[in-house]
């Protein structure tokens, strides 16, 4: 009986999903820039992402900053995090990344 409340509930989900009215291929939305950033990252520095702190629109795609957790260290206030900034094209394709700032978890900023 359970199987079948999933079964159901994953075909529902595929159902909607395709429903759902699709965005251009050529222009998606900043939540799209923002996960294909973070994704890119994670497997070109093997450091897990943190969270997002900046997405922008340019002209020939986006530029996110994206937090990412460097050196996890006990207490978790002294951790080391870095913000990258990431640009995307329109496609979600990585174009370059850069480290801009570099600080420990529990530093306000200046």
């Amino acid at each position: 009986m359970a199987e079948n409340r999933r079964a159901r509930s994953g075909h529902t989900a595929k159902t909607a999903a395709k429903t759902a009215s699709p965005r251009s291929s050529s222009r998606r939305g900043p939540e799209h820039a923002a996960r294909a950033a973070c994704e890119s990252l994670e497997r070109l520095i093997c450091h897990a992402a943190e969270g997002v702190s900046a997405v922008r629109r340019k002209d020939d795609g986006w530029c996110v900053v994206v937090d990412v957790l460097e050196v996890p260290r006990i207490p978790d206030t002294t951790s080391l995090l870095a913000s990258y900034e990431v640009q995307i094209d329109d496609r979600g394709e990585l174009m370059e990344y850069s480290r801009v700032r570099r600080y420990r978890r529990g530093s306000a900023d200046e």
